[in-house]
């Protein structure tokens, strides 16, 4: 879009777009559409002009041409201004393209012309030929009017301003080069950077206004872009952020002949809009209430709460706003068009955003609005990392090592737990108080000990391409590479980042209770978060990686439980675990890798993309067969390694964000890709393929493999480790960042072949990450008879555990007395990593998790902080009409299971998909009943009822193109759910029919009807000597009576769907009818009202000149004519 055209008081838009076509929208109804559209053939448009309260439209093009357009009717005018007619005879050259066109203040009937080559034409519109022209030597890049209209102001390519007086053309009036130095031998100012654009606006009590973009000299290249400010002698440039697209002033009247009097300047930036207060001397910015900086920084993941606490809006604002920057202007935001309509769904919305720099925003999205309440910065609890000091450092993450990867809250009690890339979680409570205190910090040591299996006669694979030779390329991609160790030294429970030991001052809102960091284990950088899970009732938070499962007590400030996911099964273990050889002594260097960095903790293992490692290697139990399985396999290619990926995923997967994110697409070492045809092969099933699962790990569907031997994977582990060697993705257009890790320990790059007759069991298995928690009162035996608190562990094999938790009996002894964590032995076995998991009455009603109702931790009030906990538990034995029984209700990314407890049999399986998998799944209440939510990578969105898991809405909604929306998507109640669908925009989606019958109602109204100002009377003198404006009827010109047809090939009218057609599109049937009706009787009841306002104040005036005409009558009644 290069410009844009308001009708004022009639509710449409002008839009000229880059392909040269004119789209008149339709702003009356809630979905704007365009009404006609007006496509040029032979000439490029260049620069529109829209006088005030006219229906003609003057368009200039590339070629130097006028063409006037009808806005009504979208029809071209026979009236044409050629350039050969405009300039003058003589001249030899083009003038160039047309950059600007405005009517003269002073008559309507003057049109001046600005060519890009410094030509400047007044024409008369009457006569038809040119009043006056101007010359400059430098190119024109806009022109702007006194409102008098004896003078005009142009910017040229130089940086230099030239003033015209109308009665002198020859020279300019006055020429400044703003920033231009001035040189001491008087010669010339040098030139500066080009003048984009510039407004004259005058004042009646002061100096006039003289605001441009550009200008700047070229010594100070590293300068942001910037807006100039002339009053007067003043002059104020203001550095903004992002390039300029545009700018407006805001004047006090609309009309061009009258004293300006701006009052401020709205400024269209690439990224964002900020308004700037012209009343006051230091020119500051308006309070934007818009959110157009929700990716200030980049967001790495998202949540949606809807229905929650009702007060929860208002006291995350009252923080929120005392946390906002100082230095704006006092005024109101001065754009007050539109009106907001909130529909009959007027329940409290909050979208939680975390980003890569560490910060959390909490936003309103009640009903349509989107406004930030309270922005939280997580990176405050920690030091800063001093460059340049030599000192070794722990960090796994150079850059962003404070961004969100998961988050948990709790808007009952109001207790936040995020997780960072950095291997840290931290819990907050909500405080109204300002504290200053020491932040209490716990270490955590989570490792995996089973080691790999090294057979007594190994067969050596030919090695895989050397980590040094790749890391050029890898450093050209990702821009910064980081080593997990130093020469002659070991990390050992060191923990990634520096949490801040002196007393911390921490502002009203979320006030961090406690940080818990997991630590470098004999030379191992500590593992991403997978799952994360709060309980404030019991003071509990519980994390997983990809090692095992931590519980800590935040009430206690202890570490409760840390154990690895094989200790958790006990004898429980449903698999034969082989014996493993004993350790080795790991050797680091500098080619050893940390840990992934922000670019790949999204995808692998993590919540928002499943892995099911698992179904990847489900080969058969014959090393006969294997063998000759890999031999005809298409995938065992000399000279490159293939994975497979589901046939109905998108192609659009290979590359996401520009880099290559499919393991079908192969990167040798020469950094050159297999054609599209060839993956397309590479993908078909043949008769002799290993009978992988699809691929469907989120791994593989990031990974670039590079070109090795040619022979396949002969178990999982390798596969993963040669998967895992080399990876590269970027998260988002605007965040670039790469990170590579090698394999934790060094296997002189050879892998050993297993001679086990078992190649798919679980001791080749790599580690087996908690990918789902869950805190829940139920019943963790067979046996149990009464419930008690649980905590539900899911891993990436599809296996549940669950945990049991002994809490003290009284709230007394809770402070002091320990909370026994022990595995309870119960296992439950679903296909695919699980994702989610919830539990439901014996009527099918859900079961909350019980909470602790908040309270100010900081309070001043003494009773509040002497008020017990108070606790809300939905236990169902609490009732004793509730039954005896539960239905715990489990889903993974491959099927979803109810369960009866305490029997634990499977009452309900739904195999939800197989040749695809699961991205998100959410338990969510809609219309007073419960459903499981889903959403695929193959785009489908899927609902099921609970706890019959009968399928009730399967939607091709949106296939999953890109990483963004995989980590974003969040499901919510009454039947809602967002992504970010760019870098910039949240896409909110809904599949309840009721939201869908009240979405036209929650629509807002881009158009209100606004009474036009009136002009200033023109005086006596003023009318007499031609002082003011001067109307002229353009009808009569420009007409076809008059003016005859334009050249049918020149533009070609394409009628658009807009207008009733729009509207039946939109609603459609009687719905429609309704709506136009509803539109029709709106606007003429608000005739009919300004219509009796008009009436009443007429007879007011009336009635107040007949009382005074009779009090003077009765005055003068008596008198004489000589007494007066």
């Amino acid at each position: 879009m290069n410009q844009l055209h308001s009708t004022n008081t009639q509710g449409a838009l002008v839009s000229a777009s880059a392909d040269d076509t004119l789209h008149l929208w339709n702003l009356r109804q809630k979905r704007p559409a365009i009404l006609h559209s007006l496509k040029f053939n032979r000439e490029r448009i260049t620069y529109c002009h829209l006088p005030f309260q006219s229906k003609w439209l003057y368009v200039g093009t590339e070629r130097g041409n006028t063409h006037i357009v009808n806005i009504e009717s979208f029809i071209l005018s026979g009236y044409v201004i050629m350039w050969n007619k405009a300039i003058e005879l003589s001249t030899k050259t083009h003038p160039g393209p047309v950059v600007h066109l405005s009517d003269s203040p002073r008559d309507e009937g003057k049109l001046l012309i600005g060519y890009e080559n410094g030509t400047v034409v007044l024409w008369d519109l009457r006569s038809k030929r040119a009043d006056l022209r101007v010359y400059y030597d430098e190119a024109i890049h806009s022109v702007d009017w006194h409102h008098e209209g004896k003078q005009f102001m142009c910017s040229h390519s130089d940086g230099s301003l030239t003033l015209w007086n109308l009665k002198s053309p020859s020279r300019p009036f006055q020429i400044t080069i703003p920033h231009g130095k001035i040189q001491r031998d008087g010669k010339k100012p040098e030139s500066c950077k080009p003048i984009l654009k510039v407004e004259y606006k005058t004042c009646k009590s002061s100096e006039p206004f003289i605001i441009f973009s550009g200008g700047l000299s070229y010594d100070k290249a590293c300068r942001r872009p910037s807006l100039t400010i002339m009053h007067g002698k003043a002059i104020t440039v203001l550095e903004m952020d992002h390039p300029i697209v545009d700018f407006l002033t805001l004047c006090e009247t609309p009309y061009p002949n009258e004293f300006q009097e701006p009052y401020a300047v709205v400024v269209l930036l690439e990224k964002d809009l900020i308004v700037v207060d012209l009343t006051q001397s230091n020119f500051p910015i308006f309070e934007n209430p818009y959110p157009i900086d929700i990716h200030e920084s980049p967001v790495t993941c998202t949540e949606y709460f809807a229905d929650c606490p009702p007060d929860l809006i208002p006291v995350l604002y009252s923080v929120g706003a005392k946390h906002k920057k100082q230095g704006y202007s006092n005024k109101e935001w001065p754009i007050s068009g539109g009106a907001w309509n909130l529909g009959t769904q007027t329940y409290p919305e909050i979208i939680i955003t975390g980003h890569a720099d560490g910060s959390i925003k909490f936003w309103d999205a009640s009903a349509i609005t989107l406004q930030m309440l309270y922005k939280l910065k997580t990176s405050k609890v920690f030091e800063k990392q001093k460059l340049g000091e030599g000192k070794p450092t722990a960090e796994i993450v150079e850059e962003d090592p404070f961004a969100i990867q998961m988050m948990y809250w709790c808007p009952e009690s109001r207790i936040f737990c995020v997780a960072g890339v950095s291997a840290y979680v931290i819990v907050y409570r909500f405080s109204k108080h300002e504290v200053n205190t020491e932040i209490v910090s716990l270490e955590v040591r989570l490792q995996y000990d089973v080691e790999d299996i090294i057979t007594p006669e190994p067969e050596i694979i030919p090695p895989f391409p050397d980590a040094s030779s790749q890391l050029p390329s890898l450093r050209s991609l990702s821009g910064s590479t980081n080593t997990v160790a130093c020469e002659g030294m070991m990390k050992d429970s060191i923990p990634c980042l520096s949490v801040k030991t002196r007393p911390v001052r921490m502002p009203p809102g979320y006030q961090a209770e406690l940080v818990i960091q997991l630590v470098w284990v004999d030379g191992e950088p500590p593992q991403q978060i997978t799952s994360l899970a709060v309980n404030s009732a019991y003071g509990l938070v519980a994390f997983g990686n990809c090692n095992g499962l931590a519980v800590v007590d935040f009430m206690q400030k202890t570490v409760l439980l840390s154990m690895g996911t094989i200790d958790l099964y006990g004898s429980s273990d449903p698999y034969q675990r082989q014996p493993r050889s004993p350790r080795k002594n790991k050797q680091f260097t500098a080619d050893n890798f940390c840990m992934r960095g922000l670019s790949n903790f999204y995808p692998d293992l993590t919540k928002r993309i499943r892995t099911s490692y698992q179904s990847l290697t489900e080969l058969t139990d014959s090393p006969v067969s294997l063998e000759l399985e890999r031999c005809k396999s298409p995938t065992s290619v000399k000279g490159s390694r293939k994975l497979s990926l589901p046939t109905d995923l998108k192609t659009d997967l290979d590359h996401v964000n520009g880099h290559c994110t499919s393991p079908t697409s192969q990167t040798c070492s020469s950094g050159k890709r297999l054609p599209n045809a060839d993956v397309t092969k590479s993908n078909r099933r043949g008769p002799g393929r290993p009978p992988f699962r699809k691929a469907q790990s989120a791994a593989c569907m990031e990974i670039s493999l590079p070109v090795t031997t040619e022979v396949g994977y002969i178990s999982r582990r390798a596969m993963l480790q040669q998967l895992h060697g080399v990876s590269t993705f970027s998260h988002d257009e605007r965040h670039y960042a790469a990170y590579a890790w090698m394999d934790k320990e060094n296997r002189e790059n050879t892998f050993s072949r297993s001679r086990s007759s078992s190649v798919s069991s679980i001791d080749k298995e790599s580690k087996e990450a908690i990918t789902a928690l869950y805190f829940m009162e139920t019943f963790s035996r067979k046996n149990d008879s009464t419930v008690s608190p649980c905590l539900w562990a899911g891993t990436g094999l599809g296996m549940v555990l669950i945990i049991s938790l002994n809490l003290p009996a009284t709230e007394e002894l809770r402070q002091t007395e320990p909370v026994m964590v022990s595995p309870s032995g119960t296992v439950l076995m679903l296909k695919g990593a699980v994702l989610t998991f919830s539990c439901l009455d014996c009527m099918g009603a859900l079961i909350h998790p019980p909470y602790e109702v908040w309270r100010d931790p900081n309070s001043m009030d003494d009773s509040e902080k002497m008020r017990k906990r108070k606790l809300v538990m939905y236990s169902p034995s609490s009732s004793g009409d509730m039954g005896d029984h539960q239905f715990a209700v489990i889903c993974s990314e491959k099927q979803a299971k109810v369960f009866s407890l305490p029997s634990q049999a499977c009452l309900y399986v739904h195999n939800i998909t197989e040749t695809s998998f699961l991205l998100r799944a959410d338990v969510v209440t809609l219309c007073n009943s419960i459903c499981l939510a889903c959403f695929c990578a193959n785009g489908h969105i899927m609902a099921m009822s609970l706890p019959s898991l009968r399928p009730m809405l399967d939607v091709n909604y949106l296939p999953v193109t890109d990483m963004r929306i995989a980590r974003t998507f969040c499901f919510t109640n009454e039947g809602q759910a967002l992504y970010l669908s760019s870098p910039t925009e949240i896409q909110r989606l809904t599949y309840s029919q009721e939201m869908c019958d009240n979405l036209q109602d929650m629509l807002g109204d881009l158009f209100t009807p606004v009474e036009t100002p009136e002009a200033q009377n023109r005086g006596f003198l003023k009318g007499l000597f031609g002082g003011s404006g001067q109307t002229f009827d353009r009808e009569e010109l420009f007409g076809e009576a008059s003016a005859g047809k334009a050249s049918r090939s020149l533009a070609q009218h394409i009628p658009g769907s807009g207008g009733i057609e729009g509207m039946k599109g939109a609603a459609g049937g009687v719905i429609g009818d309704l709506a136009r009706a509803r539109l029709a009787l709106d606007e003429r009841g608000q005739r009919l009202g300004e219509l009796d306002e008009k009436t009443a104040s007429m007879m007011a005036s009336a009635e107040a000149f007949s009382k005074h005409a009779h009090e003077l009558m009765l005055k003068y009644k008596d008198k004489k004519w000589y007494q007066f």
